[in-house]
């Protein structure tokens, strides 16, 4: 078990990863869409393949405004939706478009931290089909603990989907080196060792990472691990 200290340090972190991402993003929320359509690249083709079975759930972690659970949400008909975000600002807008999209009987929202969540608590359900993060694990400081979470609340036989940004291994270095250095100003950081992190997660909890691919020369990398279910 844990120690009173080391909980009252995880409820202090997480307290300064709330703060920090309310003020970056109680401004620029209003204009978060239309200023990242043209850099956060690979969200619509990792939507096209999440393929939930018909009436499964689907939660994404750091949900942000909600507009990739509405693409979601169009996409996939019979599919009851889920988001959590632990920015307060971000949910605001999230539940604005919910509503403004008629979606609010088929989204639900709730604040909590990616590191440390139980969907029981959040949701009343037990675990999620599909679980993906969008451009999230690149703004999460303990991004591993992240893994290990959702990983923890895919039923068997479903599947965990990451896009975020890559190592941009096939691109200029000037442009790498850039885009980095402009990144770290919105405290973005690339998780270069995703790859070896999901296959050493995945080996202790049942699952298989599927699928590992760096599209756009490497700009984005997009991942799948899968859980086994001992039915099949």
């Amino acid at each position: 078990m844990s120690s009173r200290a080391e909980v009252s340090e995880i409820v202090a972190t997480s307290g300064r990863s709330a703060e920090l991402m309310d003020r970056i993003y109680r401004r620029q929320r209003h204009v978060y869409d239309l200023s990242r359509k043209y850099y956060l690249l690979g969200r619509d083709r990792m939507i096209d393949q999440l393929a939930p079975p018909p009436g499964e759930r689907v939660l994404e972690i750091g949900c942000g405004t909600a507009r990739n659970l509405v693409a979601v949400a169009r996409r996939y008909p019979e599919a009851a939706l889920f988001g959590i975000d632990i920015s307060t600002e971000m949910l605001l807008t999230a539940r604005q478009i919910v509503e403004r999209e008629g979606l609010a009987s088929r989204i639900r929202l709730a604040h909590a931290d990616a590191t440390r969540f139980d969907p029981a608590i959040l949701f009343g359900v037990p675990s999620f089909s599909r679980i993906f993060i969008s451009y999230s694990l690149s703004m999460i400081p303990a991004w591993e603990s992240v893994l290990a979470q959702a990983l923890a609340w895919v039923r068997p036989g479903g599947e965990l989907h990451i896009v975020d940004f890559g190592g941009q291994e096939r691109l200029p270095l000037w442009f790498r080196v850039g885009l980095r250095r402009w990144l770290a100003l919105f405290h973005v950081a690339p998780r270069d060792g995703l790859e070896a992190s999901l296959a050493e997660l995945a080996q202790g909890r049942a699952a298989a990472l599927s699928r590992f691919e760096r599209p756009y020369r490497g700009y984005a990398q997009y991942a799948v691990c899968r859980r086994s279910d001992p039915r099949i």
